[in-house]
């Protein structure tokens, strides 16, 4: 199943579906820890307009980040949702598997070169990076990034940026056009 997160590069572009890309992409990691995935759409297409090579880089790097902290055997939940606020915003929501976190440490994940736990350093499953990159990369799309620990363990990433209806941008908060240039 395609989900409909698609970037708008120029009007009526509707190559890439970032988020189904990226769990294809990585079916062989998926499967070397047996992770069960779980991939739906709720509600609406979703068009964001933006850099298709960073948004790519965005959601990979979420995938990324769902696969590599989880737990041998856990699950991945991705969804593309629209709507949800006044501007219709796309978000994308990835909840994983994995040790229970502190929520009130969480949010260092989007900081570069932070990690939670000494499990989780010199282990050589990345640098601290993947998460702020994902954060810069959605301020520069006029969106944002949530992290969230889960009750029962793993983490809820969702990315959100202002939506666009396969055309021009959709205005964005505090913008002229949705998109600086």
């Amino acid at each position: 199943m395609a989900l409909p997160l698609r970037v708008v590069d120029h009007p009526g572009d509707d190559r890439d579906r970032l988020a189904s890309a990226a769990l294809a992409g990585r079916a062989q990691g998926v499967a070397a820890k047996g992770l069960r995935v779980r991939e739906f759409r709720i509600d609406g297409s979703a068009w964001v307009w933006g850099s298709r090579t960073l948004l790519r880089r965005a959601v990979d790097n979420v995938v990324d980040n769902a696969i590599t902290h989880n737990e041998t055997g856990g699950r991945i939940s991705v969804a593309v949702r629209t709507g949800g606020d006044e501007a219709g915003a796309v978000s994308l929501v990835v909840e994983s598997g994995g040790p229970v976190l502190d929520q009130r440490r969480v949010a260092d994940l989007a900081r570069p070169f932070r990690r939670l736990g000494a499990d989780r350093t010199g282990t050589g499953q990345g640098s601290g990076l993947g998460l702020s990159i994902v954060a810069a990369i959605a301020r520069a799309h006029h969106g944002g990034l949530d992290l969230r620990a889960r009750a029962d363990g793993g983490l809820r990433v969702t990315v959100t940026l202002p939506r666009t209806d396969g055309g021009a941008p959709v205005e964005a908060p505090g913008t002229e056009t949705g998109v600086e240039r």
